[in-house]
């Protein structure tokens, strides 16, 4: 019998993460977890002061979650981002602790391609037709400084989004 193993998706912001969580759970018939999908969902865009205690508790709900769908035998994708190093190890841990294979992704992007997608994401956000976070240059300037990259022996698969620069 094949076990399930939870993926966990490691990125900065708009370096692709989503997209690659989606190709991952088709190859793998998986379910994807997102806490930016279920806060906007609940909360909307503003939620300004209560951010972070959203963030908190739908992280709790969703790891709670995981592992009732592991234990029914499905793959799990964690699309979160881990952007520093102490998130991802307690993350590791936590499954660890409770016996279940883990398998880290990371996203790696080049700065063209990082610019190109920050610029569709925002348009396709004031279009209408996508519900993300907007990210502004100040923002994208400070959670740019807050990712931590990781190392690569701590991750088991690495991939380049780099289609900038390929298509140049």
């Amino acid at each position: 019998m094949i076990m399930p193993k939870i993926m966990l998706v490691c990125g900065k912001i708009c370096s692709g993460k989503t997209t690659y969580s989606k190709r991952l759970a088709t190859e793998n018939n998986a379910v994807i977890l997102s806490v930016d999908e279920i806060t906007i969902a609940l909360f909307g865009q503003r939620i300004c002061e209560k951010h972070d205690e959203m963030v908190e508790r739908t992280e709790k709900y969703l790891l709670k979650k995981a592992v009732e769908i592991y234990d029914v035998g499905v793959d799990v994708i964690f699309d979160w981002g881990f952007w520093q190093a102490a998130d991802r190890q307690f993350i590791t841990n936590h499954f660890k602790d409770k016996n279940i294979e883990i398998e880290w992704h990371y996203v790696n992007v080049c700065d063209d391609t990082w610019k190109q997608n920050l610029e569709k994401r925002n348009g396709r956000i004031t279009s209408g037709q996508d519900n993300f976070y907007y990210i502004d240059e100040n923002i994208a300037a400070k959670f740019d400084l807050m990712f931590e990259v990781p190392n690569r022996n701590e991750i088991d698969i690495w991939y380049e989004n780099n289609w900038a620069k390929e298509s140049v």
